[in-house]
């Protein structure tokens, strides 16, 4: 028993039967009043009867009375407004700050055994770290699962929407800047998005702009600013990357980032920061203005083709620098990796755009996006898969890991509406 689960059965009347108090006095709720999520009782502006006198003011809540004592309400001003003490057990009689003694209100008797099992069985599960309600999901009706998912879906964008809203006070507002170092964030995946970063800010947008009729300085100069062309080099590339870095190094007063802070180790080869950064150096030199381009385009397709850069040739058969591989092949962005970049970078951005301008079509256009993606696939889709929910597009299988990350593994589940449908069920007799 928490004091959480007693608050949720106050909040929304899950009683098994009448009320009354510990003397015997009838107890109707008029208003369970407006739950607190700051300092003070519990539920502010409750309206009550007791014994057919109505009442208006506070609730607290606790899972024992003594528990008002040890936190020292009674020499509170602040609680004198409480019309009634709810607790899960009556161990002690209190009183108020005035002398007054609130009555109390036990609800050990009134709380259906059912209700009690269904919360346990949600906040204690058989496999800690899956899904809470796996084994029930596939009895609740899909308009609960469907309503919660499109509130997950923009609750997911609005959680991204901060590094949005970081790197544009950052730019001082620039939307240009802030799409540019926005998606060198994301080419970086998981493990290089902070060096990919830093590269960005260290790399002039402008100076990227100026050169992009000429592809190959635009990749020696990411590369360069990488720290990955100093020593020595004996294929002839990345000679002629170095030469013309140092060209523009002397021009233009470059200093690179350290190259110590890329990781090549546990990531796959097509997934290498040299790989990734030719890609980059492929839509920066073929999009300088990427945020308007992007902003014109309302088709995912589009989008994805837009995003599948390719890596310069010399990485057809290379993965690092002098490194030769027996394999030949193009090393494309690849589907995949553009979708991550669509949901990760320019869905929140796109968001944050329409929100900060007040247009909502912008903000209707970043979910549209997402509905139009194929949903993905990792390990958590998997488990909900399993348990009989199965995403049609991006925009629900955003849902399904915010819904995971910030609900089950939290085990919020009195505040998800999936776990209260699931809690409140009650079998027939």
């Amino acid at each position: 028993m928490t004091e959480a689960f007693l608050q949720y059965i106050w909040q929304h009347r899950m009683f098994a039967k009448e009320l009354a108090t510990t003397d015997g006095q009838p107890v109707s709720v008029l208003r369970v009043g407006d739950l607190n999520h700051d300092a003070g009782p519990d539920f502010f502006n409750a309206h009550i009867t007791i014994d057919g006198v109505e009442w208006v003011g506070n609730i607290e809540v606790h899972l024992h009375s003594s528990d008002w004592n040890t936190h020292r309400h009674s020499l509170d001003k602040g609680y004198n407004n409480v019309i009634l003490h709810v607790v899960y057990e009556h161990d002690c009689e209190i009183r108020l700050e005035n002398g007054t003694v609130p009555p109390t209100l036990e609800l050990k008797n009134y709380i259906h055994p059912a209700l009690v099992a269904n919360y346990d069985a949600l906040t204690h599960p058989l496999v800690p770290e899956g899904i809470p309600c796996s084994s029930r999901l596939p009895g609740i009706p899909s308009f609960i699962i469907e309503s919660c998912l499109e509130r997950m879906t923009v609750d997911r964008i609005e959680a991204k929407s901060q590094v949005v809203r970081r790197l544009l006070e950052e730019s001082r507002g620039s939307w240009e800047q802030t799409c540019y170092w926005l998606m060198a964030h994301y080419f970086g995946g998981k493990v290089n998005a902070l060096p990919f970063e830093l590269l960005a800010k260290a790399t002039d947008q402008r100076l990227l702009a100026r050169w992009k009729d000429n592809p190959r300085r635009v990749e020696a100069l990411l590369l360069g600013q990488a720290g990955m062309l100093e020593g020595y080099f004996e294929d002839d590339y990345p000679r002629q990357l170095q030469a013309d870095y140092e060209a523009l190094r002397t021009g233009a007063s470059l200093q690179p980032i350290d190259a110590y802070l890329w990781r090549f180790f546990r990531i796959r080869p097509s997934a290498f920061p040299t790989i990734r950064i030719s890609q980059f150096a492929n839509l920066v030199a073929s999009s300088s203005n990427l945020f308007s381009s992007l902003l014109e385009i309302t088709d995912a397709w589009e989008m994805e083709k837009l995003f599948d850069c390719q890596a310069s040739d010399y990485w057809n058969n290379h993965y690092r620098l002098d490194q030769a591989t027996a394999r030949s092949m193009p090393k494309h962005l690849g589907r995949t990796q553009a979708d991550l970049l669509i949901i990760n970078a320019w869905v929140p951005l796109l968001f944050v755009y329409g929100e900060v301008r007040g247009q909502q079509q912008y903000k209707d256009q970043a979910v549209s996006l997402l509905q139009q993606l194929p949903a993905e696939n990792n390990t958590i889709i998997r488990q909900f898969q399993t348990a009989g929910v199965n995403p049609e597009n991006a925009a629900q299988s955003q849902a399904l890991l915010q819904l995971k990350s910030l609900y089950c593994n939290n085990r919020r589940c009195l505040h998800c509406s999936i776990g209260h449908s699931i809690i409140k069920q009650i079998p027939k007799d």
